[in-house]
């Protein structure tokens, strides 16, 4: 996207260069999430959830506060309006991105720890995907014909794009952004009619794009179901199902004080990846597990941010505890008492 935006502001050379790298800055956090990784669990858990909102990846450097102090610097080095526009237009569009597709973030930290989600466009969207790789195909026809590798109606190609370069480039950039204004709203309208056949109140952040078209979402039924839904702009509500918050596996008479404490432990973590907590109570011994997922879990059909399953193993006996959770999809691991409070 950075190219595409600096291609239209006229930018070329060595600007050009910084903007389109500006596009992928945010990500560059995989490198201090790397090291925070190797080192958390030498922290206490006070320093370790600040580190995680600093370096934890999709975290600080998708935030406002760090697009403002990018923009900042640029203008500070360069005094220049228009890279320093192109800038914060290559940076923003990339933080606007994952928070319109599907990964929670903080958008608002230092100020707010709380996480949020747009979740109106489908990760793989081939609009998103394809439109800002217009750009890099249209330089390499560019570079050919410095080459003299065109002739015949590949450089008649050649000479209408470089007709119209700047005006195609402006005209790619404002097709992108009224279809990144148009999906959240398509969703809004979405939302506003699935609640309104439920007579429910749909959480629009909370309902997750699977497709271009489809969307997973849910709600609390009552105090003891989630209703868990399919729906797409096409045909509304495709499929429901509903889903116990609380199963208990045998006789356990203090099954709701484990789970109290397992969901206490699990608020004092990072990231808060789960928005409807299912629990799963059983015991082996002198041991109680408690099981805690997203209920929308068995009904993804690819990679989600809520797909985690913690285990917590409680010692009946002297109130210890062990903690295990496969987070996002990955195998599961031992997590550091430093995880919780």
């Amino acid at each position: 996207m950075g190219i595409l935006i600096g291609l239209a502001l006229g930018l070329r050379g060595k600007k050009l260069k910084i903007v389109a790298f500006l596009s992928v800055l945010p990500d560059l956090d995989v490198i201090p999430y790397s090291v925070f990784i190797s080192v958390s669990n030498s922290l206490t858990h006070d320093i370790r959830t600040q580190f995680f909102y600093l370096f934890g990846h999709r975290e600080f450097m998708h935030s406002i506060l760090f697009i403002a102090l990018v923009t900042f610097l640029i203008w500070i080095k360069t005094r220049d309006p228009i890279f320093t526009f192109g800038g914060f237009q290559s940076i923003s569009s990339h933080v606007y991105l994952d928070y319109i597709t599907t990964w929670k973030m903080r958008p608002f930290y230092p100020f707010s720890t709380d996480a949020s989600i747009i979740g109106a466009v489908y990760f793989y969207d081939p609009f998103i995907n394809l439109l800002p790789v217009l750009p890099l195909l249209i330089m390499v026809v560019i570079g050919l014909k410095q080459r003299g590798m065109l002739n015949g109606r590949s450089n008649n190609f050649y000479n209408f794009i470089n007709k119209i370069d700047d005006k195609l480039y402006a005209s790619l950039i404002l097709v992108f952004l009224l279809w990144l204004v148009f999906m959240p709203v398509s969703k809004a309208f979405l939302i506003n009619h699935i609640s309104g056949t439920e007579e429910a109140q749909i959480s629009y952040q909370n309902t997750y794009p699977e497709s271009t078209n489809k969307f997973l979402t849910a709600y609390s039924y009552n105090s003891t179901h989630y209703k868990i839904m399919k729906i797409s702009y096409l045909s509304g509500i495709e499929k429901c199902e509903y889903i116990e918050k609380v199963s208990i596996n045998g006789n356990i008479p203090d099954a709701p004080t484990y789970i109290e404490r397992a969901s206490n432990l699990y608020s004092s973590a990072v990231p808060q990846e789960i928005d409807y907590p299912v629990y799963e109570v059983s015991k082996d011994g002198g041991f109680v597990t408690v099981t805690l997922s997203d209920a929308r879990n068995p009904y993804v059909e690819n990679w989600a941010y809520f797909k985690s399953v913690y285990r917590f193993i409680f010692n009946e006996e002297n109130g210890e505890y062990q903690v295990y959770a496969s987070v996002q999809g990955g195998s599961e691991e031992k997590l550091g008492k430093n995880w919780f409070r």
